[in-house]
């Protein structure tokens, strides 16, 4: 029997964390530029490589449970929405060529107070196709991506200075495993936002479980492709689903390289997601331009562990260094 979902859950906040998270955005505003000079053009630090943007419809179910029905899920109701496909890269590359693939979920005319202390009209998920994140501290993060900016080599140098040789060569290793995942393609992968955010009082993991798993196999040299060529033929659909924080051991907050055992934790669905048949090529460049960041949510959704705070400085500097 599954233990019901908590609300004894918490955040542990260092006493330094504003001054540090402001040196980490200074640092990937950093890389973001450089990498533009490079291309020759205004991009993201991370995840510049679009792959797709489409429209969707966001529907709320009607059956969800009690602890579920705050904020976006209190009631059932449907929202335009909009989804960026993406490559977590900061460079360009072959789409066969293993990386972290980005499903940002944009949600549009919701109400209500906001994470960043304002009225917001929309809610942001923004997942990957992994369970987890790599790293486990926002300095480890940081860290990691200024060495991939200039290139593999330098990523290797990094772990080695910063935990020995032989461990170092063992974080690389497993870092390079966990790409290494086979990724079926992003209209049949489930994708996870690794981790938490608020659901009112509790706090749970979010995820978007495909409804396409059947249909053919993806083509991974041209990910983008193979995305277009399905929505030609009609539309896509994805349950909406909440994994819900039942204790500190089993469902940590604060360190999200750990798997939330589903099992101890099942995942409930609160809603579904459907991209209706469209050609996405009219939309890809405009949300292209969009802002996509996990704090532009509802209070009720506010991202929670100190990645996820991390995040609030990181995503304002990227989003200002290049417009949006």
């Amino acid at each position: 029997m599954t233990a019901p979902p908590s609300t004894a859950w918490t955040e542990v906040v260092a006493p330094d964390e504003e001054a540090r998270f402001a040196g980490y955005a200074e640092q990937i505003g950093a890389v973001q530029r450089a990498s533009a000079a490079k291309h020759g053009s205004a991009g993201r630090a991370l995840h510049r490589t679009q792959h797709l943007g489409m429209r969707a419809t966001v529907t709320v179910a009607a059956d969800v449970p009690a602890y579920a029905k705050h904020g976006l899920f209190a009631q059932p109701g449907s929202y335009d929405a909009q989804i960026r496909l993406s490559s977590g890269s900061g460079a360009h590359q072959l789409d066969k060529k293993a990386d972290v693939r980005g499903f940002a979920l944009r949600i549009l005319g919701v109400e209500g107070d906001g994470a960043l202390g304002r009225p917001t009209t929309e809610q942001h998920f923004l997942l990957i196709n992994q369970p987890t994140f790599a790293i486990a501290s926002a300095d480890d993060f940081v860290g990691l991506v200024t060495a991939s900016a200039r290139g593999d080599l330098a990523v290797v140098r990094h772990m080695i200075e910063r935990h020995g040789f032989f461990a170092g060569l063992r974080e690389v290793k497993r870092i390079a495993t966990g790409l290494g995942k086979p990724f079926a393609g992003f209209a049949v992968a489930p994708f996870y936002s690794a981790a938490p955010v608020a659901v009112g009082p509790y706090a749970a993991k979010v995820r978007v479980l495909p409804k396409n798993a059947a249909e053919p196999k993806s083509d991974k040299r041209d990910l983008a492709a193979n995305v277009s060529a399905r929505l030609a033929a009609g539309a896509l659909a994805w349950d909406l689903q909440l994994q819900f924080f039942i204790d500190a051991t089993t469902t940590p907050i604060e360190d999200a390289t750990v798997e939330w055992p589903e099992p101890a934790a099942p995942w409930v669905t609160v809603g579904h997601l459907t991209a209706p048949q469209q050609d996405p090529s009219a939309l890809t460049d405009a949300i292209g331009k969009a802002r996509f960041d996990p704090w532009a949510a509802l209070a009720a959704h506010r991202p929670l562990g100190e990645i996820m705070r991390a995040r609030k400085a990181a995503y304002f500097t990227s989003t200002q260094g290049r417009g949006a």
